[in-house]
């Protein structure tokens, strides 16, 4: 028994499981396509167990997290967890330079720990311009219990996913791209991928559905509302009610009021709002087009409707105005830089969240990433960052990393932007492990930007409009700028972020601009622990899919395996590890 009790130990010791008593939590995600009208034109979605937008992924802080993934559609499938940093696992991250495709027919799981996040976040399709099309949902990561939160536990927790839409399916909005074609202005914007309430007869037409929140009158909501579109930036307001700023992709903010704020692609916030209006009709949910022609954009507005239990009529008259910043380019900034860490608020851990001190750490190494406008490579409309426009490997990172495929990639990735003419390159910056990185987002583009970085919560220390230079981190802010993974960069501005790169892996570095993203506005760092030991990054999962240079050790997958039975399979080995380590103790 001696002997068996020693087995069963080292096998739980080299397990990529965790520990059993970590509480673990599972979904079954069936990725199929549906029909549906959200703007009023039947068109091809993609849904997840049939339904658009997918389901709320809802843990706790330090769970487990299994997700079966059957993949029902006609092309290969990655979902990406925005915002969940992956502690040692980028193998879990779900992109194209983390992880092989999910064939069609095929289902894949993926596992990984929740480790010290709290906070509103979305998960959606990564590959292939899917996004477009729909697979998207919230993610919500709450805190331990015995974990302070500083506000009241609201009456209700509301998700709401808000985004411009086309009534082209991803398919031929990508053939556009491909074909060098810009997208052109949206065909509108839904709310929790529905169309909006006929505020407007001229231009909204019959029989959209659209959404209602009901709420309680006197009670306090907290409203997660995440900008998962395709590229417009967003301004969020609700009628006749405040905003209560409270938390935004894993960090508690200081709590602000606003009537509305402006929301860019790929960013989350937490409001809570109280219902404290007369019940005399409904109200407005709004989230209209914003750094555009708004005049010309009219069309590009979502609405929804608040609805008291106790209302008395319908929403009439005119939408609650946005903005009215029309000759006035600072507002939203000003905005933005409004938003502050609460440094004295406790995160996933005990310890308040300004106890790391970002701003008094040396900077190890500084990358000026700059965007243009598209530009012809080889004939071809691409996008670049610093002159380069990423070519995805054919082979995922760390996966060539672990079985020396040389080739898939150049760790030479300009720490300024090249001078000569663009190029297409899988070229991607060399992070250096336990280094603090300076990274500048320059958007030299008449578009609006907004970036993403995965593996990390980084701390948005500066924005204005012009050229950074040297002097611009006089202007930092050092002390409560707050910690997100999503900045906005204005166009003919720049955004200045601080990484502490703690976090093994390769990670990606992205606009979330879904069309310059396509066009190759992108790069990985890859941070790698030169003492390598499996405890600051795992090795591949055993299910690790093999593509590229690796194809040939890739098996086959029985098309009639069930993905029901491959997550209950997981289960009863979860309940299995946790009695065999009863016996243990």
């Amino acid at each position: 028994m001696d002997v068996f009790k020693i087995l069963l130990l080292m096998f739980f010791v080299n397990s990529r499981f965790c520990s059993p008593a970590d509480p673990y939590s599972f979904y079954n995600f069936e990725v199929s396509y549906i029909t549906a009208s959200p703007l009023g034109v039947p068109q091809q979605v993609i849904a997840i167990n049939g339904k658009f937008p997918g389901p709320t992924i809802n843990v706790t802080t330090n769970e487990n997290l299994v997700v079966n993934v059957r993949n029902k559609l006609d092309e290969g499938l990655l979902l990406h967890w925005s915002g969940i940093q992956q502690r040692r696992v980028s193998w879990q991250d779900g992109l194209a330079g983390t992880n092989c495709p999910i064939p069609p027919k095929w289902n894949w799981t993926y596992e990984f720990q929740v480790k010290d996040q709290i906070g509103s976040f979305f998960y959606f399709p990564s590959l292939h311009f899917q996004r477009a099309s729909g697979g998207f949902g919230s993610f919500i990561v709450n805190p331990r219990s015995v974990i302070p939160v500083p506000f009241s536990t609201p009456d209700g927790d509301i998700t709401i996913a808000i985004g411009d839409w086309y009534t082209r399916n991803h398919t031929a909005l990508r053939k556009a791209l491909d074909d060098g074609k810009d997208l052109g202005m949206p065909d509108g914007v839904l709310i929790n991928g529905k169309g909006p309430y006929q505020y407007n007869k001229t231009l909204v037409p019959d029989g959209i559905d659209f959404e209602t929140i009901t709420v309680h009158p006197g009670r306090t909501y907290r409203l997660r509302v995440s900008n998962v579109g395709i590229s417009t930036s967003l301004n969020f307001r609700i009628q006749g009610h405040n905003l209560v700023l409270a938390e935004s992709e894993g960090s508690y903010t200081v709590q602000q009021n606003y009537t509305s704020l402006d929301i860019h692609v790929g960013q989350s916030y937490s409001f809570l709002v109280t219902m404290d209006q007369n019940a005399s009709s409904d109200y407005y949910i709004v989230a209209s087009a914003r750094i555009v022609n708004e005049t010309i954009w009219r069309r590009v507005t979502g609405v929804g409707i608040l609805h008291y239990t106790n209302s008395k009529g319908k929403a009439t008259g005119h939408l609650p105005p946005g903005p009215q910043d029309e000759f006035d380019k600072t507002f939203s900034m000003n905005q933005a830089r409004s938003i502050r860490w609460n440094v004295s608020a406790s995160g996933a851990r005990p310890n308040p969240q300004g106890s790391f001190k970002y701003g008094s750490i040396n900077v190890t190494e500084v990358y000026v990433l700059r965007n243009m406008p598209p530009v012809k490579i080889n004939g071809k409309r691409r996008t670049t960052l610093s002159g380069i426009s990423f070519v995805n490997p054919s082979t995922p990172i760390r996966l060539a990393d672990k079985h020396n495929v040389k080739g898939v990639y150049k760790l030479d990735f300009p720490k300024r932007p090249l001078t000569g003419p663009p190029r297409r390159e899988t070229s991607i910056i060399n992070g250096t492990y336990r280094g603090f990185m300076e990274v500048i987002l320059q958007n030299n583009d008449t578009k609006m930007q907004s970036y993403h970085m995965s593996g990390y919560a980084f701390f948005a220390v500066g924005m204005d409009y012009g050229e950074w230079t040297e002097n611009s981190r006089g202007t930092y802010n050092k002390w409560d700028g707050i910690a997100r993974s999503t900045i906005q960069v204005y166009p003919g501005a720049w955004s200045a972020i601080l990484i502490s790169l703690d976090n093994p892996g390769a990670w990606n570095l992205r606009t979330e601009n879904l069309d310059s993203w396509y066009l190759g506005q992108e790069t990985y760092v890859r941070v790698v622990n030169p003492d390598e030991n499996n405890k600051t990054e795992f090795g591949a999962p055993a299910n690790v899919l093999y593509c590229g240079a690796l194809s040939k050790l890739q098996k086959p997958q029985k098309i009639s395996s069930s993905a029901t039975r491959s997550i209950e399979f997981t289960k009863v080995s979860m309940v299995v590890m946790a009695l065999v380590m009863m016996l243990l103790l």
